[in-house]
């Protein structure tokens, strides 16, 4: 754990160059839940996340002649803007690698937190390829590292986070809800309300397609993920950290795990019915509260929302994750029969009424009985499912369910 007095070194350092980001009580989501719910808005720091703090923390930590040489790091996006802005405050260089498919977004975001202070190097195809690049750049031309969250200091910085919900909440909280990618956050979070307010139970929230503590914890060693879901971009690594795992085994109550689709749900409706963007590791917190409705209830509880760093051009993508997880988008592999025609047939005898044709890809085949068509499928109420199905079985049209086979599914949708 780390010791107190650290944490609190590291408040007074950031005070000034970090404004404080609200903890702000939700209405809606209190009245939802019979709950009184806080939202500590780290989407609202000037980077849009709460990377800053630590980044800043473990650079002021460095001596004068390791700040001198300049500091190296590897992140997708939201590290390398705490690093950039960091670099920026106090005058140091910095060497930012980052992999080739980052978004030009994220990129302009670097440049611009960092101005002249920074330099870009894309490289590889992955985080870790970027990281293994930044590692060896930083050992041949003797730079510091700064590590997105397996770092003491980083971890202190991010614990501030803590601290300041501390002193904005007037009541005792019984639940607080962190986000877990690496474990920096919730390890600094954690570390403080476990010496300073031990009776708020910590959870930790993953998502499921990148359950990398939990599997760590429910093993009681660091076992990296073989494969994963890299669509929480902020919360998915493969290998927590062997710092924040050492912390989080003893402080955490549960690593609970939330379905991507849901996560792509509670973005749309942050956004749509409170003008909140969150990125998808942002929403985790909030995405997790239906399957502890019952426990909060009643509570005092604080979900930390992480981070509002959400690229406006994954919007289709995130709309099409929700409608598949809340069963209202579905794919087909329909034969149609190769006669005029019968595309209308389809349409007036299988639809309903409220039912979207949103995909149709077809071609034609002169020598064929049949001829495939994928076909996608929007429906006003999940519930329009099973009749939808019952009419294509009645009118004899033959047909596959895309969504039921996944790889089936990443070959012909994603």
């Amino acid at each position: 754990m780390i010791p107190l007095q650290d944490i609190l070194k590291a408040r007074q350092r950031l005070k000034h160059i970090v404004p404080e980001t609200p903890l702000q009580f939700n209405s809606l989501l209190s009245e939802r839940y019979g709950a009184r719910v806080w939202l500590k808005r780290e989407d609202l720091n000037v980077v849009r996340s709460y990377k800053n703090r630590g980044a800043y923390n473990k650079i002021a930590s460095l001596s004068e002649e390791e700040r001198s040489k300049g500091i190296v790091c590897a992140s997708a996006g939201n590290h390398a803007q705490g690093v950039a802005f960091s670099c920026n405050k106090m005058g140091i260089k910095g060497q930012i690698f980052m992999p080739v498919p980052t978004p030009k977004q994220k990129i302009r975001q670097v440049e611009f937190f960092g101005k002249e202070n920074v330099e870009i190097h894309l490289s590889g195809d992955t985080f870790d390829d970027a990281f293994a690049a930044a590692k060896e750049y930083g050992d041949a031309n003797g730079k510091a590292f700064i590590h997105p969250f397996d770092d003491k200091k980083v971890i202190e910085g991010q614990a501030t986070v803590g601290v300041e919900i501390l002193e904005a909440m007037d009541e005792n909280i019984d639940y607080i809800f962190i986000p877990i990618g690496g474990g920096g956050l919730s390890a600094g979070v954690g570390s403080y309300l476990k010496q300073v307010n031990p009776s708020t139970k910590i959870f930790g929230v993953e998502p499921l397609g990148a359950p990398a503590m939990k599997n760590s914890i429910d093993a009681g060693e660091i076992s990296p993920l073989e494969v994963m879901d890299k669509f929480v971009d902020g919360a998915a690594v493969k290998k927590v950290g062997r710092e924040t795992f050492s912390i989080l085994k003893n402080i955490i109550e549960e690593v609970l795990l939330v379905h991507e689709g849901k996560i792509c749900s509670t973005i749309l409706e942050l956004y749509n019915q409170q003008a909140i963007v969150a990125e998808p590791a942002g929403a985790l917190t909030i995405a997790v509260l239906d399957q502890v409705a019952d426990k909060i209830k009643g509570k005092n509880i604080v979900c930390i929302l992480s981070g509002g760093n959400n690229d406006i051009l994954r919007t289709e993508e995130i709309k099409e994750r929700s409608l598949l997880y809340e069963g209202l988008k579905h794919y087909f592999i329909i034969r149609f029969p190769q006669r005029a025609g019968a595309l209308k047939d389809f349409v007036s005898k299988v639809l309903g009424p409220q039912d979207v044709i949103s995909r149709f890809e077809y071609t034609q085949r002169n020598n064929k009985e049949y001829g495939p068509a994928l076909v996608g499928i929007e429906l006003q109420k999940k519930e329009n499912y099973e009749p939808l199905i019952e009419r294509m079985k009645n009118n004899n049209f033959q047909f596959q369910s895309v969504n039921e086979n996944q790889d089936l599914f990443n070959i012909l949708v994603q």
